[in-house]
């Protein structure tokens, strides 16, 4: 008998000197001691800015140190446009790090978004200013297939003159093709268009002999060849001289 009480007497002992180091730690109570006031950036910044970040953080710092919730933290930076990812970490005794880490993008998708390195879209509000990048057009479940078929043609065309800009899927599943010269390149059905691709490439040094500007529009939709539309040729200037207006 005197045992077991003995032992309840050590475990309520126990309890009592460890909630309160449990509570002080998990924030509990004690709530507003030690608060974190400091806020240290790092991060190579080239469309999230510092007072942004700071804009999102500040409504959570003033709480005690051991109250600060991290996940809280990460969260509320995570969600400005151009942030991919966040590592918060406290520094004892008042300050909060963050390493945030910007998203990279590598192509516009249907104009309005934007699609980072990670295969990710994301909405910005100046995504339309962002013309210098590969513009992919598609339905939003066929993302990944449109990003691999851009990579694919970007392959295939390594060799030509022809830079590839962007590609298009329909939502009845045909292709098309943009270069940097304006031209187009139409395929047609998903299925077909890889063989088709091939048949045009296997001939395109002829197909371009003695045309140094280039086509304006291909159409690789034939059974057994292609279309190829050349450029107008300029109206040749009439005997006599320029007419008089």
């Amino acid at each position: 008998m005197r045992g077991s009480i003995r032992l309840i007497a050590w475990c309520l002992a126990i309890v009592l000197v460890v909630m309160p180091i449990v509570g002080v730690l998990c924030g509990w109570f004690a709530a507003d001691r030690w608060p974190v006031t400091q806020l240290t950036l790092q991060a190579e910044f080239k469309h999230v800015n510092a007072d942004q970040v700071r804009a999102a953080v500040i409504p959570r710092l003033g709480k005690g140190f051991f109250a600060l919730n991290l996940d809280g933290v990460q969260k509320a930076v995570a969600a400005l446009p151009w942030v991919e990812s966040v590592e918060a970490s406290k520094r004892w005794p008042d300050t909060l790090l963050l390493r945030v880490y910007e998203r990279q993008p590598f192509a516009r998708w249907n104009t309005h978004q934007l699609i980072s390195r990670e295969g990710k879209v994301f909405t910005v509000p100046d995504a339309v200013d962002y013309g210098q990048l590969p513009d992919l057009y598609g339905p939003d479940d066929h993302l990944a297939e449109v990003v691999s078929f851009f990579a694919n043609i970007q392959k295939a065309f390594t060799g030509t003159h022809l830079k590839i800009t962007g590609v298009t899927l329909t939502d009845r599943g045909s292709w098309s093709i943009a270069t940097d010269t304006g031209a187009r390149i139409v395929m047609g059905d998903r299925n077909q268009a890889g063989r088709r691709l091939r048949r045009f490439l296997d001939v395109y040094p002829q197909v371009m002999a003695g045309h140094d500007q280039g086509f304006v529009y291909a159409d690789l939709r034939y059974t057994n060849g292609f279309a190829v539309k050349w450029p107008q040729a300029p109206a040749a200037p009439t005997a006599g001289g320029t007419p008089r207006t």
